[in-house]
């Protein structure tokens, strides 16, 4: 039997997932966590793929899930093996739960957190590749200004760039404190909390490289859906809604020929089509209960007969 205890995290949107998931018969949830959501896609019927870069999030889900109905594989979800095992599995399903897990964020040694003390460390897969001490401390200071503008919307992600350049030549930074107090020489004393977040966020993207593994990902998990297949994403950051709704509405369009080509030369077909007109998001119910599902946002798209055929040939 599957427990749907939340030991590990609650799941953000389970109502919109439940619907989302109905019909289901084989169903990849790519990022796994504790096994919320994989609980949902079990509970629905569905035989589950369990992906996680973190093997305490698998361990977690294991526990949590046990393996009648399930299978687990420790990779992240855009890696090569990842991908081809998606494609062996032939899903009719597949979720992405951007966010991070209650679990990660309270576990202060994995460095998610700008609690006091923290280590900077913020690596989706423990001990593998950079952490953010080094981004911090080796990326030069225009490589860290596209990163607190781009994944931060930072007004002065410039200076605050040269701020940290400047702070790591008399000391390298080590825990959250460091970065901390650069974000308060920079953005001055009326900075908080909703500042530290935003910026400990976008450094938590760099490190993981989020949106570049995002967009390489989608569309071969659209490419390994069966005929008429649905894929779901949550995310929690406008630059990762950006980069969904870009791609679900170009693979609804039947043409994407530049407008003044008189000639069309694309593929001359939708690809399937867009479930959510706009994002699901949570309800003030939801929100009072799990306070980190106030910016999470659900985009749905099915894929069409043809387009299935296609990625199952």
């Amino acid at each position: 039997m599957v427990s749907t205890s939340p030991t590990y995290h609650i799941p953000v949107l389970a109502n919109a997932v439940r619907d989302w998931a109905a019909g289901g018969r084989r169903a990849v949830d790519a990022t796994l966590g504790g096994g919320g959501h994989a609980a949902i896609l079990v509970a629905a019927g569905a035989d589950v793929l369990g992906i996680d870069r973190d093997p305490a999030a698998i361990e977690a889900a294991q526990a949590r899930l046990g393996g009648d109905g399930i299978r687990y594989l420790t990779a992240a979800y855009g890696a090569p093996d990842a991908l081809a095992f998606v494609h062996a599995f032939r899903p009719d399903r597949i979720l992405l739960d951007l966010g991070l897990s209650s679990h990660q964020v309270d576990t202060a040694e994995r460095g998610f957190t700008f609690r006091p003390g923290a280590p900077l460390d913020m690596r989706m897969t423990p001990g593998e590749g950079p952490s953010a001490r080094d981004v911090l401390n080796s990326w030069p200071e225009e490589r860290l200004a596209e990163a607190f503008a781009d994944y931060g919307d930072e007004r002065h992600a410039r200076g605050l760039a040269r701020e940290v350049v400047r702070r790591r030549l008399r000391a390298p930074f080590a825990v959250s404190d460091d970065f901390v107090n650069a974000i308060r020489a920079k953005l001055g004393p009326r900075s908080g909390p909703g500042d530290f977040a935003r910026l400990f966020q976008a450094l938590r993207i760099a490190v993981n490289g989020e949106f570049e593994q995002l967009a390489a990902a989608l569309p071969a998990f659209r490419d390994a859906l069966v005929p008429g297949g649905r894929l779901g994403v949550i995310t929690y950051h406008s630059g990762e809604d950006r980069i969904v709704k870009h791609l679900f509405r170009e693979w609804a369009r039947e043409c994407i020929c530049p407008p003044r080509q008189p000639i069309c030369t694309c593929r001359g077909r939708p690809l399937g089509r867009v479930l959510t007109k706009k994002p699901i998001v949570a309800d003030a119910a939801e929100v009072a209960e799990n306070i980190r599902a106030r910016s999470a946002q659900f985009r749905a798209f099915e894929t069409g007969e043809e387009e299935g055929r296609r990625a199952k040939a």
